[in-house]
């Protein structure tokens, strides 16, 4: 794997009027991996990726693109210097068909050759979205729809791709499949992903390196193998109820986390 850092921030902070929802966020993404922030709902997750991709403009902090200053830049720029954000909740165009939807993520692009072979790509990864392809997007299952979202930001060649909870509302199974096409779309492609997810498992699993969040900060950062190992994750991420007490001493006390 590269050692090439394609996205940081530094000490980003970004508020939602009086209230701060990420305090001093410093993080690096390397070429090629994908890394996870894990974090309980409300820590301020989703808004980490808001910020890098101009939807909310950050109050304090940089974030870095390729080396580039993107801080508060127009998201179309974001996403013509390849970066784009899958949201949360999906957010596909209903009234719009399969194919006009992934269209959609092309609209950049003016090569149509190159546009004809990713479709044929990511209909690859998702074959119920060929066979859907006509049908208006507001009419498929919500795995469908996320499926279609991820595809969506594929059709734009991504370097850098920004997975808000992929898991959000799915069964165990579609959740899993769902893993399975990010991390061979990682492997495949070698498109960079950010991910959000609060299944920490499934996350740690398929990532690479992870950053985790507790009220806006980051409190642990570690290779996912390492992150695995450690009983405070165990714990209260993964639900090992025999990861000893004194993890559940650390939370109940709120010291810093080893």
């Amino acid at each position: 794997m590269s050692e090439e850092i394609l996205l940081s921030l530094a000490n980003v902070e970004s508020a939602y009027g009086p209230i701060k929802a990420i305090r001093g966020v410093s993080l690096k993404v390397r070429r090629g991996e994908i890394a996870t922030v894990l974090g309980s709902n409300g820590a301020g997750k989703s808004t980490i990726l808001k910020t890098i991709s101009g939807v909310l403009d950050p109050t304090r902090g940089n974030v870095v693109f390729k080396g580039e200053d993107i801080t508060a830049q127009d998201p179309a720029h974001i996403v013509r210097r390849g970066l784009v954000h899958v949201p949360e909740g999906r957010e596909v165009f209903p009234l719009l068909s399969v194919h006009d939807n992934l269209l959609m993520g092309a609209y950049t692009r003016s090569d149509r050759d190159g546009v004809a072979r990713d479709l044929a790509q990511v209909f690859g990864y998702f074959p119920i979205l060929k066979d859907r392809e006509r049908q208006d997007a507001g009419l498929l299952s919500g795995g469908q729809q996320q499926m279609l979202a991820i595809s969506r930001a594929l059709m734009s060649q991504p370097e850098l791709i920004l997975l808000d909870e992929p898991s959000l509302g799915l069964s165990p199974k579609l959740t899993k499949e769902i893993f399975e096409i990010v991390v061979r779309i990682n492997r495949e492609r070698g498109t960079t992903i950010l991910l959000v997810e609060q299944n920490a498992n499934m996350a740690l699993n398929a990532a690479d390196y992870g950053y985790v969040l507790e009220n806006g900060r980051i409190v642990m950062e570690d290779s996912c193998e390492r992150l695995r190992e450690k009983e405070d994750i165990q714990e209260f991420y993964l639900g090992m109820k025999d990861a000893g007490v004194r993890g559940e001493r650390r939370w109940k006390k709120k010291k810093t986390w080893r």
